[in-house]
């Protein structure tokens, strides 16, 4: 089946056996996955579907008919399952870890099942989902299913839908899966930090009848999740939070501890009329500098997929006549402008929608919280540079060339006369 590349023993699925994710995964007739797999990174294999020397598919079978009421959910959200339904249970447990950017680059983050980004949960449109978050962590959190159609009380977003799960305590999230396509799911406490410190991962719902496998049968796919760093940032906030979080823990049991209460320390008010009378009264908002101070700009350092920049993104395999699907996840909060050198792609699904009609690229951009998935067919034997656009994304710590580039690797480039070995360069 391939080496395994990401061990997800500790996410359980109660309607198929535990195990560990495999680099070969088989699609069944091509309408569907057999189970769980990941696709970080390293590719998921599939069983080919259709011969290397296949033309390309032609897109004229593409549904192109408009249907407004397509955005109406399949299912209605605030249903419960039945006491017969199988439900797939996954556990997600949130700790504080070091996550290694580049060797000797090692960053504070949290972490979901002690990796960055958090485990593929892939699942099949109108499953039951149950996910038991965990927090083991110093902050609270909670997790938002980002493009899923959920009952709100699942949503997932701190004090609007649900109380933040805080140290020590599980939270049972559930809901039924849809609609079908590329998504992903982040914390909502803090969302610029604690998304960008490591909370975020995919997650795949697959179609009861995919037209991209209909019109593009791909033998493998691959997920890229972009992000960026500010490291310093990240370092610096981790461990004021951990000093508050440690603080406010404390407080629970002795209210004389109130003093330690400083200005970057969360304020809840029960609506808008109680925090404006509170501000009259002499509460100072924690946006004012007389409070907090000025808080410094960005200076994002770091550009990666899935957790790596450059030369640690791992590469993207393909063949000559192969046909691949590349999901990527907007999972930062900058744009980036994928390009990809000697080859035109389709753009087939936005956020998770297939769309109208494939459109043909050469450069794509994706914008924070979007999804795209994109069709490259092996026309071009080579090792071609797959890359932001946005050169201000291509470096590490401000040197080039790195950040949010890999490559795509022909495996039988040689077979075709193509013959020069990649060499790494960690300065221009």
């Amino acid at each position: 089946m391939g080496e395994i590349v990401r061990n997800m023993s500790n996410i359980k699925d109660s309607t198929i056996p535990r195990r560990s994710l495999l680099k070969g995964a088989m699609i069944a007739g091509g309408a569907g996955l057999l189970g769980s797999s990941s696709a970080f990174g390293r590719t998921v294999a599939f069983a080919d579907l259709k011969s290397q020397g296949e033309a390309a598919p032609s897109a004229g079978t593409w549904p192109s008919d408009f249907d407004p009421s397509t955005v109406t959910p399949k299912y209605d959200p605030r249903a419960t399952p039945n006491p017969d339904d199988p439900i797939k249970v996954f556990d997600l447990t949130i700790t504080d870890g070091i996550h290694e950017i580049l060797p000797k680059e090692e960053v504070s983050m949290f972490l979901f099942n002690n990796q960055f980004p958090g485990p593929l949960i892939r699942v099949k449109e109108g499953d039951w989902v149950q996910v038991n978050l965990t927090n083991k962590s110093f902050e609270s959190h909670t997790i938002h299913w980002h493009g899923v159609q959920v009952p709100c009380e699942m949503d997932g977003v701190p004090l609007g839908s649900q109380w933040p799960v805080r140290p020590n305590q599980t939270f049972r999230y559930l809901w039924r899966a849809q609609p079908a396509g590329t998504h992903f799911y982040h914390c909502h406490v803090m969302t610029g930090l604690h998304a960008t410190a490591g909370l975020s991962g995919p997650l795949i719902i697959d179609p009861i009848d995919d037209p991209v496998m209909k019109t593009f049968p791909y033998t493998r796919e691959y997920i890229m999740l972009l992000s960026e760093l500010d490291t310093n940032y990240v370092r610096d906030e981790m461990n004021a939070m951990a000093t508050m979080g440690h603080t406010m823990m404390a407080m629970d049991n002795n209210a004389d501890l109130m003093h330690e209460m400083n200005g970057k320390m969360m304020g809840w008010f029960k609506d808008k009329a109680a925090f404006v009378e509170s501000v009259k009264n002499g509460y100072i908002p924690p946006y004012l500098s007389s409070r907090t101070g000025f808080m410094r700009p960005l200076q994002l350092n770091y550009f990666m997929i899935n957790g790596k920049p450059y030369p640690m993104a791992d590469e993207l395999a393909i063949k000559t006549g192969e046909t691949i699907r590349i999901r990527l996840i907007g999972g930062g909060f900058m744009p980036h402008f994928m390009h990809l050198h000697g080859h035109d792609f389709w753009h087939v699904c936005q956020d998770g929608s297939p769309l109208q009609n494939p459109i043909r690229h050469n450069t794509i951009p994706i914008f924070p919280g979007a999804t795209s998935d994109i069709i490259v067919h092996g026309t071009n034997p080579g090792h071609w540079h797959f890359h932001d656009h946005s050169d201000f994304c291509t470096n590490n710590n401000g040197v080039q060339p790195g950040g949010m580039m890999t490559m795509l690797m022909y495996e039988d480039a040689a077979e075709h006369g193509f013959n020069f070995q990649q060499v790494i360069q960690l300065s221009s």
